[in-house]
């Protein structure tokens, strides 16, 4: 494996886990109960943001203003619905191959965090029983700014006491690359190439992906 890799820092949904659709469910709830319909061009910018920004991004698809206020009412509805649709979360949600992965990458002894804009990370990490592969979680409860600043992924460097250069990011949202790329992460993008161009290498996603093949694409 590559010696200048000592640690591994994942987003949380579309890289390791697919809750993404419960979320854009409950934003498809908020839209409706706001009078109109959220296209699929949205719910792809709201890959890999903040609560509160994607919220800026489904009022302003749907034309509506409205107070600061009303807008944190209308996050927390909406976060309301969303942990009420993961009462009922299993394993299905953990994307094909990333258990594995994760084993590999435990049994090189690199240390892995996850570095999310979700403020249910260590939740939905808790109740798949993954918490344990992470020295460190950070998520939207942990960081100020959120992507493409740098900081969740800066901060999840600093649990795993290592330099952003050595660490690789894997990703796969535009702003999240840009975040790691920003930080002076090595980042690779888990989706299609075509999406994520700024991204150092991307795989498709972790199923039958060994560490070795990871760590080759950065060679």
């Amino acid at each position: 494996m590559s010696k200048e890799i000592k640690g591994i820092i994942f987003d949380l949904d579309g890289v390791l886990v697919d809750t993404a659709k419960y979320h854009f469910k409950s934003w498809i709830k908020l839209s409706a109960e706001l009078g109109f319909e959220l296209t699929p061009v949205v719910e792809e910018k709201l890959k890999g943001i903040s609560r509160m920004d994607s919220l800026n991004i489904v009022l302003e698809s749907g034309g509506i203003s409205c107070s600061e206020e009303e807008k944190k009412a209308m996050a927390e509805k909406k976060n309301t619905w969303y942990l009420d649709s993961l009462e009922g979360l299993d394993n299905d949600v953990i994307l094909e191959g990333v258990l594995s992965f994760l084993d590999a990458v435990k049994s090189h002894n690199i240390p892995m965090a996850v570095g999310s804009a979700s403020k249910n990370a260590t939740t939905i990490l808790s109740r798949l029983d993954m918490t344990d592969y992470f020295v460190s979680i950070i998520d939207g409860n942990h960081v100020q700014k959120t992507k493409p600043d740098p900081e969740v992924f800066v901060n999840a460097a600093r649990d795993l006491q290592l330099e952003e250069a050595s660490c690789l990011v894997f990703e796969d949202s535009q702003k999240g690359i840009l975040a790691a790329k920003t930080g002076g992460f090595r980042v690779i993008g888990i989706g299609e190439k075509t999406a994520l161009k700024e991204a150092e290498a991307v795989i498709s996603g972790f199923q039958g992906v060994k560490v070795e093949d990871v760590m080759a694409l950065l060679n």
